[in-house]
């Protein structure tokens, strides 16, 4: 199958040479030998530092129609010494789709992030593919709960909302929760494949959560982050949110999960909440 156009074969063949050239022999190992035609590496050498044939590398930088396989691209990114960005354009352009999530890749959230989330008058949080919780801005306090009084590794939105009672009260409303959410994890799961603590949580969860447990099993996915659910204040009664997440440009395993007031009540009792604020909260 044909997975890239002419265009982007070309792209990745110029992408490649250049990668190449800006690495020197002694940089990555290799003795400087005698004069050589052109700066940098070689294809001989990318080939063999990768493990690849060298005529079969020699096809992909002079692009033609063959097909990149995720263990090749990732041996190619480690032996020409891609950033993370770098390792994302190779896999968009050999194979016209992200790359996979590292699971031992720590994401910086950017200030500006930051800043923005503190801004908005409504509830906003970052969570990585885990689900576990790194920002959140003061009203995610004030409405929701408060995450710098728990230890860092109980931030996690899959365990606080199977297991905290208060979301178990209404349990027809529960279990459309934990469908909904379980089904979206499966999808965030399957892309930090290889992930030792993501596979910790599924353990854990199954054995604490019967109903994560059954749901676990199911074959049901989603691959959007959406939901309505209803928060019961102490002060102001019930007020209902809708929520969907967005992706950190330039940070793809980090998503912004906002959370806005579905009806014009709600509104008016989340702008209560927020004059009730003494200012943004940084984590």
């Amino acid at each position: 199958m044909n997975m890239t156009s002419a265009a982007q074969r070309a792209q990745l063949s110029e992408f490649l040479k250049s990668c190449r050239a800006r690495l020197s022999p002694q940089v990555v190992g290799l003795p400087p030998g005698g004069r050589r035609r052109t700066p940098g590496l070689r294809r001989e050498d990318v080939a063999a530092l990768a493990g690849l044939s060298a005529t079969w590398y020699t096809w992909l930088e002079q692009g033609r129609d063959v097909r990149a396989s995720d263990r090749v691209l990732e041996s190619l990114s480690r032996t020409l010494r891609l950033s993370t960005e770098e390792r994302d354009y190779l896999f968009s352009l050999a194979q016209n789709r992200p790359a996979p999530l590292q699971a031992a890749r720590v994401e910086e959230l950017p200030d500006t992030v930051r800043r923005t989330l503190d801004a908005l008058n409504m509830p906003a949080e970052v969570i990585t593919p885990r689900w576990d919780v790194i920002y959140w801005n003061d009203m995610v306090r004030r409405c929701f709960r408060d995450y710098a009084a728990m230890e860092p590794e109980r931030r996690n939105l899959i365990r606080i909302l199977m297991t905290s009672p208060e979301y178990q009260e209404d349990p027809e409303e529960f279990l459309s929760m934990a469908r909904r959410i379980t089904a979206k994890l499966r999808v965030d799961y399957s892309q930090a494949a290889g992930d030792p603590s993501f596979d910790a949580l599924i353990e854990e969860m199954s054995e604490v959560s019967p109903t994560f447990r059954e749901l676990w099993r199911s074959p049901e996915i989603r691959t959007r982050s959406e939901g309505v659910h209803l928060l019961r204040h102490p002060q102001l009664g019930g007020i209902t949110f809708e929520h969907t997440s967005y992706v950190v440009e330039g940070v793809p395993s980090l998503r912004v999960v906002i959370f806005a007031p579905h009806d014009a009540e709600s509104a008016r009792k989340i702008a209560q909440i927020g004059r009730q604020a003494e200012g943004p909260k940084a984590a």
